[in-house]
């Protein structure tokens, strides 16, 4: 056991696994903070403690973190093309949970289709006190297998038949999530798609034509036929544009709160654990790094975003040392999956994009985003394990 165990401390990369440790110990000091100063701290009764009250978030995603570092060191052994050949236990498991949510019934605890209160997202189970999010562990079944799919394609990628097989492939899963009211994590699923082909040779006459094509339709769409999205939809979009107008007040109401967070945490912050932050709602979800940049400032939102940008580099790093494509694809996904939902939900916090549900990696409050960060984790340590090269290498 003692000669395995220094095998793979060689073997593996624990700079990037340690990043995202480091970047889950702060996610659930805030959540800690969050739980205390904004959420009132624990349940009592007559002076004495009945539940964990606003701690409850912080305890799921301390042991969802914990757990998700167990799943990814196990993972990491497993050679990432026995995975991809195990497609069909994936797909069926994963997607099998997301069609269960299309039901919207209770079963005594268990509630299929359950909606967290304030959203019209419909794509959680939930057993009890605690819930799952399916289309989190689809994600990743998505980039084994579009990552399948690319290598099989190879270098007939940009033939029509071939590129509308692989358009339908993604798709499916982004209209299939639409139907379930999560917009934001469909959106994030197309983009792993557009970059995982980008990587792949896409041409770049069909992606210009694709960048232009999604711009019109998205102008023509607000500016005629708005009835095809929901009216809170068109509202944040237009709200953005009008920040001054009283009558997207009671819209912006978070995002202004939380830039109001940002400005107040100045240079060095007020202290993660200072009294006086401003109340943000969902701080310790969407809106967990308006509380971050309270607390720490601006040199702390610095240290958090160098962070997260490392591991995304060592992500998208690791599949260019890969030795074959699938590998590469593989990364590439997953570095598209967390970059892209960096940049949304920044976005959101900074006021320049509309609010979507979209969480912060590893930072925002929740058991099933964390524990699937960290299995696209395993994922990539595995492709470092098994199959790398030097970067500078023909």
């Amino acid at each position: 056991m003692g000669k395995l165990i220094r095998e793979y401390s060689r073997a593996t990369d624990w700079t990037y696994l340690l990043l995202c440790v480091a970047c889950s110990v702060l996610s659930v000091l805030t959540l800690i903070s969050i739980g205390t100063y904004n959420l009132g701290g624990f349940e009592t009764d007559m002076g004495q403690i009945t539940g964990l009250g606003g701690y409850r978030t912080a305890l799921v995603q301390a042991v969802a973190s914990l757990l998700g570092v167990v799943c990814a060191i196990a993972l990491s052994c497993i050679d990432y093309r026995a995975m991809v050949q195990g497609w069909p236990l994936h797909v069926a498991g994963a997607w099998g949970l997301v069609a269960l949510t299309f039901l919207k019934m209770d079963l005594g605890p268990v509630s299929l289709g359950w909606r967290p209160e304030g959203t019209d997202n419909y794509s959680w189970i939930r057993v009890g006190g605690l819930s799952l999010q399916p289309t989190e562990l689809a994600k990743i079944s998505f980039i084994l297998t579009f990552a399948m799919h690319l290598a099989e394609v190879k270098e007939d990628l940009n033939d029509p038949p071939e590129l509308l097989k692989l358009l339908a492939h993604m798709a499916v899963p982004v209209v299939i999530i639409h139907f379930q009211g999560d917009d934001g994590t469909a959106i994030v699923f197309a983009c792993i798609g557009c970059m995982m082909m980008f990587v792949a040779g896409l041409s770049w006459r069909y992606i210009a034509g694709a960048v232009s094509a999604g711009i019109t339709a998205l102008a023509v769409v607000v500016g005629f036929f708005p009835d095809l999205l929901k009216g809170y939809q068109v509202d944040r979009i237009m709200a953005l544009f009008h920040m001054d107008d009283p009558a997207y007040k009671e819209i912006l109401y978070q995002q202004l709160r939380g830039l109001t967070s940002i400005g107040s945490g100045q240079i060095m912050g007020r202290g993660l654990f200072g009294e006086d932050h401003n109340y943000v709602p969902k701080a310790s979800n969407d809106f967990i790094f308006s509380y971050i940049a309270e607390g720490i400032g601006f040199v702390g939102c610095v240290l958090v975003l160098g962070a997260l940008f490392a591991i995304a580099i060592k992500t998208l790093t690791t599949g260019l040392r890969s030795q074959d494509k699938l590998g590469t694809y593989i990364c590439t996904g997953i570095f598209a999956a967390m970059a892209w939902q960096i940049i949304i939900n920044l976005g959101m916090n900074l006021a320049v994009l509309p609010v979507i549900g979209v969480t912060l990696p590893f930072f925002s409050g929740g058991g099933t985003s964390a524990l699937m960060m960290y299995l696209c984790v395993g994922l990539v340590l595995s492709v470092y394990m098994y199959n790398k090269r030097s970067l500078f290498d023909g």
